[in-house]
């Protein structure tokens, strides 16, 4: 695997995950109580014995930069590294901020240009699956197709999100359709149940192969493709301009695999994540997902309810708590008779000192975590917030988009603390 270099694309605003990217780039927003997005393709590179890596950024990217330094290091002898490639403006007048995916990787070409390199497999920050790259590869190699793109089987009705392809008999990818939203667009690409289990995926009453936004090129067809075009998109442009002048296959996969893209999916992804079966499991031992090792503490609790959640390390948590289905992150500081319900909390970066809470006392603002008496329900706790007592968030009028002065909002009805937030004694969403 040493010929393959990995491109992760950091992505761009992150509007969709606003107000989680208020402070951040989407593949820096935490996951699972403990991990980032990034974690996860970056582990699936490791995994797949891949470790020539790197990293397209752009947006807000100090948080992402600083734990991919802190968590990616390899040893001398494997000769692997995770690189960081920025934007900037340099005296070369074809430097500047990435307009797309495709344009952020034409304006990184020597660096896929270096010897002993035969293909480039390009990858999203911002999805959470594991894959053994190796498998695609195979297909890739196999089929002697210019560019191999992943594919995952998919019903009539999720198929109006997703970019559908329509595929021959080899599993050639022949066509595709953005977003199908008519009858007539989806029958262009429906595929009988026969065809796809010929694939090695079985039907289910699923008729319809979605891209994943995972492609691996070989290197001199992505380099033709990007040095001879101004296409700025691999998903609108590079990829069905390619389908048309170039043998693209299709490697199928058929395993949980979610687009992290909006709140809704976030807040789904991470409840999902704290049931007694969850859809993906961090705990394959044959191939974990790595993260930042923080060397905290045990969690602290006493007279504790817990249903259906997940803890991570360092938190305290008071008497009469009662915590279900939900996901408590690294540190979160929890006071007592808290009820937390159906909600994502991130946790905290850091424990306050003695003077940092005396400070809060004589200035009459809450303390880092969640006051006592407080209760979340449907929610998303960004990263350290203080919540003062008796506080309630939940959104009990059914409001869909709504922001507030203490730095909450509500989007897609789920209400959002952001990053840092204060939230006075006794507030109330209303």
């Amino acid at each position: 695997m040493r010929n393959v270099i990995s491109l992760v694309l950091g992505g761009g605003r992150g509007t969709r995950l606003y107000p989680l990217t208020k402070y951040r780039s989407k593949p820096a927003v935490p996951l699972a109580g403990k991990y980032r997005l990034i974690d996860i393709p970056l582990s699936n590179c490791i995994n797949s014995d891949l470790n020539r890596i790197y990293v397209l950024t752009q947006f807000l990217s100090v948080s992402l930069h600083r734990h991919i330094r802190q968590t990616y290091r390899f040893d001398n002898f494997r000769g692997g590294f995770v690189e960081l490639l920025a934007a900037q403006q340099t005296g070369n007048e074809s430097t500047d901020w990435y307009q797309g995916t495709a344009d952020a990787v034409r304006k990184n070409l020597k660096y896929i240009q270096q010897y002993g390199t035969d293909y480039v497999l390009i990858l999203a920050g911002d999805q959470l699956y594991r894959m053994d790259y190796r498998k695609m590869l195979e297909t890739h190699i196999k089929s002697g197709a210019d560019v191999t793109i992943a594919g995952i089987p998919v019903t009539r009705e999720d198929a109006g999100s997703l970019g559908i392809m329509r595929l021959d008999d080899s599993g050639r990818v022949v066509g595709f359709v953005e977003k199908p939203q008519t009858e007539e667009d989806l029958n262009l690409v429906r595929m009988a149940p026969d065809k796809l289990e010929a694939l090695g995926v079985k039907s289910q009453g699923r008729d319809c192969l979605a891209s994943m936004g995972i492609y691996l090129f070989n290197r001199d067809t992505l380099v033709d493709v990007l040095e001879k075009t101004d296409y700025e998109d691999f998903g609108r442009e590079i990829f069905p301009a390619a389908i048309r002048s170039r043998h693209v296959q299709l490697h199928a996969f058929d395993d949980y695999w979610e687009d992290i893209g909006t709140i809704r999916a976030f807040y789904e992804a991470n409840l999902s994540l704290a049931n007694p079966n969850p859809p993906f499991s961090f705990s394959d031992e044959d191939e974990p997902i790595y993260s930042r090792a923080r060397f905290l503490p045990p969690t602290l609790m006493s007279e504790v309810t817990i249903k259906r959640s997940q803890i991570a390390d360092g938190c305290r948590i008071g008497a009469g708590c009662v915590i279900d289905n939900s996901v408590v992150g690294l540190r979160s500081l929890i006071g007592e008779n808290v009820t937390i319900k159906d909600s994502v909390l991130m946790g905290s970066d850091y424990f306050e000192t003695e003077g940092e809470l005396a400070d809060h006392r004589s200035c009459k603002r809450p303390p880092l975590g969640i006051g006592s008496g407080s209760v979340i329900q449907g929610a998303i706790i960004d990263k350290n917030c203080n919540i003062g007592k008796n506080v309630r968030i939940v959104n009990d009028h059914g409001i869909e988009d709504k922001e507030y002065d203490v730095g909450v909002t509500v989007v897609e009805g789920i209400p959002c603390v952001e990053k840092g937030a204060q939230i006075p004694d006794g507030w109330t969403l209303t």
